[in-house]
């Protein structure tokens, strides 16, 4: 981000130019690095089953990274769905028999490590198993003394099992596990001959001979060779040398889980040995609409340019019906056409890497820190000094924005000191949300349709796309339909008889109390039905109602978002009206240089707010539970939202400042949160994109470089298609919303008539 901030530049010519620029290296970037990948997987290898079974890396100490994929850890219930129709074979040694202890544990957590509560059911030798899982060499070196006679015997009977264990594989998986190392200081003297050196001689007998038919036939036994590269950081606290520590077993079990069951149940957050899913209808249409629109824009683009433009005379002002003005949005389409495709190709295509999440506090708060420097070195003099001013708030979204990022890749919301305070961030969005538009109402009046469709349109024109596109439900991406939800019920409480705006009130301070009044109303609305999450959840989950706000069919996402910052509104909306009145007034001192306040005034409010700051903080690092702490977060986040604004703004030279750093993100903060879901994250939000991998710091550069770019197009094209899309006109615009409506219906129909398909086929 700093690289980007800097390449941008400063100033708007030169930004210009910069951004364009940092826009097109970026596509070039896109271009090399999916040749690379593609070509990689082709000649390389890119069975991500391969990945998984083959190698890895931990991170930290526990947590185990295939190369490539993301590895889901399975519960009880999973396992048992996965396997209630398979039959498991586990064939070996001692080594074996542990491993196959650790998968037990999976289904059943309750079964010991040394599998004393296992109770083993003999097959009937005339069915085959559906998974055999097989390896030993051990005892044929213990045994044999380690001899060159015995790993030649080795060759030869593995040789005999070859063909059976092909045949298996045909209608089966088999899965040859290969010897890990051991603690050669830490054997017994009967043991001692079972040397590494050894352990490798069989281990690329096995390899040789098993992969000797491969070319010739479609049966496969995998090699499970992960469990080495782990055990050789962890074969020295094994307790006789040979058999592996617990922790490490149980990698090895939810690899061969992960191998086995990730292609059944297809987890989010199990990248590894699921196969590309079928693009659906919908994403077929979005194809078409966005070829489309690039073949009409070719066909436009290549018509000649009118006489007087070539001529170099005055040229005469566009009209809606004008060429030139035919062919912008079918250019943004056309952007907006690629830029979806890179988006599919992150997250829905088998093309870039994927890796899991894994937070440590260095991953989260050195960035954090490096961030806040780089804000505060871009600080420059604001253009205006009022409280709350637009750069100051775009400065505010931009830093929250860009803390929620690193919150997000870092994975810290499994530390819950972190957690809580961006709890406090998102509420503050909310208050923001509440303010704005309040006080837009307050002080235009302006309740026409034409600034209800802008704000609706450009909320949410990419979430919607993506729903498409990328086959998603509206509230996965949870903030756009709360955001949108709580802008109708701002615009319902402001525009609904009496409409009160701020020219009406100065001619009569009842109509202060009547504004009061409608926020009392809207109050005791949210508290009624945050008390009645069964109504609630009725109404919400009435079709096509339930379309908008479902979640895997569940209406609790849904119900937790709204209740966890359900007053957030209501305080923006109360702190806008206070101020405007206090601004009207004249009860602020809001001149450069100066405190807002009186001087003691301002250092009492100072003082409550750092307490109040610190007091929030002890609070949130003493949280054991989310669940509890996310019950008082709606009463107390408030509390903070307005420490902060105090803190920033009565200050007079802390107001004439803002931070163009900030600024820059936070004016395209909306666009920065939903892309970060399929081109920054992966999996859909559950793991980390990797386009360069084997170098994680310079992944993140780069894959964050073209995350930005592209979220700044995103939000140029937003912002010309919302010109063209609504119209000022009010008879054109409501033509335009009843084309949108009928196909809205025809989308929620499709889906519904596919979901019956597929219910049917269950």
């Amino acid at each position: 981000m700093a690289f980007l901030a800097y390449s941008l530049g400063k100033r708007e010519i030169n930004q210009y130019f910069s951004i364009k620029n940092a826009k097109l290296l970026s596509v070039a970037a896109v271009i090399l690095l999916t040749l690379f990948h593609t070509v990689s997987r082709y000649y390389g290898g890119g069975d991500t089953c391969e990945w998984l079974l083959s190698s890895g890396r931990y991170l930290g100490e526990t947590v185990w990274q295939p190369y490539g994929c993301m590895m889901h850890k399975y519960k009880n219930t999973e396992a048992k769905t996965c396997l209630a129709d398979k039959r498991v074979a586990f064939v070996g040694d001692s080594r074996i028999r542990q491993l196959f202890y650790s998968y037990i544990q999976i289904i059943d957590a309750a079964q010991s490590a040394d599998g004393r509560k296992v109770g083993l059911v003999p097959l009937d030798p005339s069915i085959k198993p559906d998974v055999v899982i097989i390896g030993a060499a051990t005892w044929s070196i213990k045994l044999h003394g380690g001899s060159s006679e015995a790993l030649q015997q080795y060759r030869a009977n593995l040789t005999a099992i070859s063909l059976p264990l092909e045949q298996l594989a045909e209608d089966g998986e088999v899965y040859w596990v290969l010897q890990d190392p051991v603690h050669e200081e830490g054997l017994s003297d009967n043991r001692k001959m079972i040397t590494n050196e050894q352990l490798e001689l069989y281990n690329k007998v096995v390899l040789s001979t098993l992969n000797s038919n491969k070319k010739n036939s479609k049966a496969r036994v995998r090699f499970l060779g992960a469990l080495r590269q782990a055990a050789m950081e962890a074969i020295a606290q094994s307790a006789d040398g040979l058999h592996l520590p617990e922790s490490t077993r149980n990698v090895a079990a939810m690899v061969l889980m992960n191998a086995v069951c990730n292609k059944v149940l297809r987890p989010t957050d199990g990248s590894c040995c699921q196969s590309l899913p079928a693009p659906s209808l919908l994403q077929k249409l979005m194809a078409c609409v966005f070829l489309g629109s690039a073949l009409v824009f070719l066909v436009l683009h290549s018509r000649p340019t009118p006489p007087d433009v070539e001529s170099g005379e005055e040229k005469k002002p566009a009209t809606a019906a004008s060429p030139l003005n035919h062919k912008a949005p079918f250019q943004a389409l056309s952007k907006m056409g690629l830029i979806m495709v890179y988006f599919y190709l992150c997250d829905r295509a088998n093309v870039f890497m994927k890796e899991q999440k894994f937070y440590t506090h260095s991953t989260f708060f050195i960035p954090l820190i490096y961030m806040f420097v780089l804000g505060i070195f871009y600080s420059e003099n604001s253009k205006e000094t009022k409280l709350l001013n637009r750069e100051q708030t775009d400065e505010w979204k931009g830093w929250m924005q860009l803390v929620i990022l690193i919150y997000h890749i870092s994975g810290a919301s499994v530390f819950i000191p972190v957690y809580m305070h961006v709890r406090v961030l998102v509420a503050a969005y909310l208050f923001q949300t509440g303010y704005g538009h309040f006080s837009f109402f307050w002080l235009k009046g302006d309740f026409g349709l034409y600034r209800v469709c802008q704000v609706l349109f450009r909320l949410n024109f990419l979430v919607v796309v993506l729903c498409l596109v990328m086959d998603r439900p509206y509230q996965f991406y949870y903030f756009v339909p709360l955001v949108t939800f709580w802008f109708v019920v701002i615009y319902a409480t402001m525009a609904m008889w009496p409409q009160i705006r701020q020219k009406k009130a100065n001619g009569s301070g009842m109509w202060h109390v009547g504004i009061l009044g409608k926020l009392l109303g809207l109050l005791l609305f949210i508290c009624f039905f945050a008390y009645s999450q069964g109504l609630f959840e009725n109404i919400f989950s009435v079709w096509p109602i339930s379309k908008l706000f479902e979640l895997n069919g569940s209406i609790h996402e849904w119900w937790f978002r709204w209740k966890l910052d359900r007053f957030a509104i209501i305080h923006g909306m109360l702190f806008a009206f206070v101020y405007l009145v206090l601004q009207k007034c004249q009860g602020l001192s809001e001149e450069k240089g100066e405190p807002l306040f009186s001087t003691r005034i301002s250092n009492i409010l100072l003082l409550i707010s750092v307490v109040s700051f610190m007091t929030y903080s002890i609070w949130a690092s003493s949280c054991k539970n989310k669940t509890e702490c996310n019950e008082l977060h709606p009463y107390i986040s408030g509390l903070q939202i307005l420490a902060f604004i105090l803190i920033r703004n009565i200050p007079g030279y802390s107001r004439s400042l803002y931070s163009s750093f900030f600024a820059w993100f936070g004016k395209i903060s909306l666009e920065l949160f939903i892309c970060q879901y399929h081109i920054w994250l992966a999996a859909d939000t559950k793991g980390i994109l990797v386009l360069i991998p084997g170098n994680p710091s310079l992944n993140i550069i780069i894959s964050t470089f073209i995350f930005v770019c592209v979220a700044h197009e995103i939000s140029v094209i937003t912002n010309d298609l919302a010109q063209v899309a609504i119209p000022k006109d009010g008879g054109a615009l409501l033509r335009r919303l009843l084309v949108a409506g009928v196909f809205t219906l025809g989308l929620l129909l499709v889906s519904r008539s596919a979901e019956g398909i597929q219910g049917g086929g269950h």
